[in-house]
């Protein structure tokens, strides 16, 4: 069987609740929603880092930041990438934009790069070269958009919300479509393609064309979720949050908690303006693969790699682990799927596109990788759903049921606990309620159960011993525990 061509589209921020398809009206996003009317929604897909470097190490090396170490911006350019397997498996690999490399700019099994950073980078600064947009712009005379917060006196007052002020060509997420278009267009290999397209937007600031940013003007946009005092009841880090980012000397200055109702309404049109600047990219690149008859056979992939607080709970950006922030869009389109859109609630994570890649490629799937494949979903086959999602960043374990979810901080007393059927929103921790002192126990020792799972599963990564072995693993009988694990091979299902 001819091993098909697998496009991963991913942008940078984006909430679950921006897929104009899914029913969220307040986002215009034509061509993802055309992606999702020939293909598979997953409404419920949460993504492994709280943060751009951490989800993204987890996503491409198939294990979680206890595994790696990358929790945050830690350099992870020693540990194997999926991309590498393709590429060793006769794929011609290329990454368009964003994929958050730390160092910038190793190989990490690509043939082909086009490298964009986040919009305010200053690589330049620290001796190393700008990327590729950045010297684009300066080759054509325009200035990288830096420093905004020391040049507008009206900065703080516009809460990350600004047009973008130069040509179309110049804009981050513009030049990233225009690189595939022409890279598609133009890419003479024969091999089967790894293409990567990741998008800056709608990274902050959120800076929409200013045609997209007219199309949100007196456009109905959500309110923001929030209650009263909620943050005291929380672990002390959400309000040192909300605290440092008020009073940062960086672009990235935000004083959210003095935002009224209509600053948040600007600011959000903004940010969604921005979706649709992006969403208008993936369709050029989705009829440019249309064009040269890559999608006869091929595998699309549409995700983000985190989401964005927008004033939820008086916070804004990223770093903690409420559900704006690790739930994201999650879209897979097949030549099968064409015309027979489908919707899966089950939960599923990043951490199964390693996976579900490599088997659609026809390869082995490395023993340490947590994820599971969901190509069960795409081919209409017997799934047995995930019971959990789990995410980590810094001091922070997220473990999440369809009906709870469990924040651990670690080292300290305090944490979160939600019941997400009757507080969807999160706006009731219920860590130290004497009412929910026993779901509390069963999920810290769900948490110790898949943290000392994965610990030794991933032991032989960790010695060195290469893709494939084996670890003395107890039989479900023996064990007490349901499933046959990945393939059959042992491994408990409630782990994967």
């Amino acid at each position: 069987m001819k091993q098909p061509n697998i496009i991963l589209i991913i942008t940078d921020q984006q909430r679950f609740d921006t897929v104009g398809g899914w029913g969220y009206d307040h986002v215009i996003t034509p061509n993802i929603d055309k992606l999702a009317q020939n293909g598979i929604s997953f409404t419920q897909s949460y993504c492994p880092g709280a943060t751009c470097v951490a989800s993204r190490a987890a996503i491409f090396t198939g294990m979680y930041p206890h595994n790696t170490g990358v929790y945050s911006f830690q350099n992870w350019q020693n540990h194997r990438c999926w991309v590498q397997d393709l590429a060793d498996a006769g794929y011609h690999c290329a990454n368009i934009g964003k994929m958050h490399f730390t160092p910038r700019d190793i190989p990490g099994g690509f043939h082909d790069r086009i490298v964009v950073e986040n919009p305010t980078n200053k690589t330049h600064a620290s001796g190393n070269a700008d990327d590729d947009w950045g010297k684009y712009m300066t080759l054509h005379g325009v200035t990288r958009p830096n420093d905004r917060n020391q040049t507008d006196p009206d900065w703080l007052q516009k809460y990350q919300g600004v047009v973008w002020h130069e040509e179309e060509q110049y804009h981050s997420d513009v030049f990233i479509g225009n690189s595939a278009v022409r890279w598609i267009e133009t890419n003479q290999s024969q091999k089967p393609l790894f293409l990567e397209v990741g998008f800056t937007g709608p990274h902050e600031p959120w800076d929409p064309l200013p045609r997209h940013l007219e199309m949100y003007d007196d456009r109905e946009v959500p309110s923001r979720i929030i209650r009263e005092g909620e943050l005291d009841e929380k672990p002390p880090q959400h309000l040192a949050h909300q605290h440092f980012y008020a009073n940062t000397a960086h672009e990235s200055q935000i004083d959210i908690a003095s935002a009224d109702e209509d600053d948040i309404a600007r600011m959000r049109r903004h940010y969604y303006a921005n979706i649709t600047t992006v969403d208008e990219q993936v369709g050029r690149v989705m009829d440019a693969l249309e064009a040269r008859g890559y999608l006869d056979n091929s595998i699309v992939i549409f995700c983000s790699d985190h989401g964005e607080l927008l004033g939820d709970h008086k916070l804004a950006y990223k770093w903690l682990m409420y559900d704006p922030i690790v739930h994201i869009p999650l879209i897979v389109r097949t030549q099968q799927t064409v015309g027979k859109p489908a919707t899966v609630s089950d939960l599923v994570s990043l951490m199964d596109l390693g996976p579900t890649i490599l088997e659609a490629a026809g390869l082995d799937v490395p023993t340490y990788m947590e994820g599971r494949s969901i190509g069960g979903y795409l081919t209409g086959d017997d799934v047995t759903p995930r019971d959990y999602v789990c995410c980590e960043d810094n001091y922070q374990i997220m473990f999440r049921t369809q009906t709870h979810k469990l924040v651990y901080y670690i080292g300290q007393e305090a944490g979160e606990l939600y019941d997400l059927e009757s507080d969807p929103n999160e706006l009731h921790n219920l860590w130290d309620n004497s009412g929910h002192v026993e779901i509390k126990q069963q999920l810290l020792i769900r948490v110790l159960d898949w943290m000392a799972a994965s610990n030794y599963w991933n032991s032989g990564y960790k010695r060195e011993v290469g893709q494939q072995y084996s670890m003395r693993w107890p039989t479900p009988d023996d064990a007490g525990l349901h499933g046959g694990g990945r393939n059959g091979k042992g491994k408990p299902l409630d782990y994967l």
